[in-house]
């Protein structure tokens, strides 16, 4: 049997926290992504939605029930009304009944220093976060959609980018930001606009039209889901082949891990950034 894992070469495969240390401390918070640059983390990934006074904030949900201790769609909510909500304490208790159903003790425990650590996080206080780090930590966005705010949130990113000095690398390779999304239509968007920023095709499914390992348009990085991945594990080598980056979404099992090591991609986005570094050897 002939496929990638018996033909790549080992490399250094980048560990990319998806959504912040997310299975120890609640998801896209600043206690999140603290915990995920202190566990050594080489990316931080994030996903973007736009609220209806025109700010990029950190949430995955269209709503923000799942994730909050309140109600409604992000897009109909100013950021004031988003600060005024509590995005942590709904983490602790889960996690705690985690732990308690294995019958174990957790090694590291979620508990927040103050208010600002479990508020709602926007992408420019989470791009200062990366700023201040100490050492270079990359920036993984992801745009949302559909919404009602289509054109909008990548027009909003990129201004944002743009004050941080980030819209504009001299070269892909360069760039500590990469835009990722499910939409093709967002990608072009961000590379008519600027060329040189990386962007990630992520998939739930490879559209047939892409079984050969073709991107969209100027699409150099590849984001299949790891079911894909151990679904189908020579598509990675097509990929490769056609000179493509894979970045691997959510990576969270070790033999999960394993795989994808064996399979030579470039890039691991899992919730257990500690975890995967330490199985990594690094």
């Amino acid at each position: 049997m002939t496929h990638a894992r018996q033909q790549h070469t080992r490399h250094p495969v980048q560990v990319v926290a998806h959504r912040g240390a997310s299975e120890e401390a609640p998801e896209h918070t600043l206690a999140a992504y603290k915990k995920a640059i202190e566990d050594g983390a080489d990316a931080l990934e994030c996903d973007v939605r736009l609220t209806a006074d025109g700010h990029l904030v950190c949430v995955h949900d269209r709503r923000v029930n799942r994730t909050s201790n309140g109600r409604g769609a992000v897009s109909a909510l100013e950021l004031s009304d988003l600060a005024g909500l509590d995005f942590g304490s709904w983490k602790t208790r889960e996690a705690r009944e985690a732990w308690h159903a294995r019958d174990e003790e957790p090694d590291w425990e979620f508990r927040p220093e103050d208010r600002e650590e479990t508020s709602v996080l926007t992408l420019e206080r989470l791009l200062e976060l990366v700023a201040d780090a100490g050492r270079r930590v990359e920036l993984a966005v992801e745009t949302k959609h559909p919404t009602r705010w289509a054109g909008q949130v990548e027009e909003r990113l990129l201004l944002l980018l743009k004050r941080f000095g980030l819209d504009a690398p001299a070269s892909a390779a360069e760039s500590p930001v990469r835009i990722m999304s499910f939409s093709a239509r967002s990608l072009h968007r961000v590379r008519a606009a600027s060329p040189l920023l990386p962007t990630v095709y992520l998939m739930q499914f490879v559209s047939p039209r892409l079984r050969d390992g073709r991107l969209p348009a100027g699409v150099r990085i590849a984001g299949p889901s790891m079911r894909i991945v151990r679904n189908h594990p020579s598509y990675v080598e097509r990929l490769k082949r056609a000179g493509h980056q894979v970045h691997v979404w959510t990576v969270n099992e070790p033999e999960d891990v394993a795989l994808c090591v064996e399979l030579g991609v470039d890039a691991i986005i899992t919730n257990r950034p500690r975890a995967v570094l330490r199985q990594l050897g690094r």
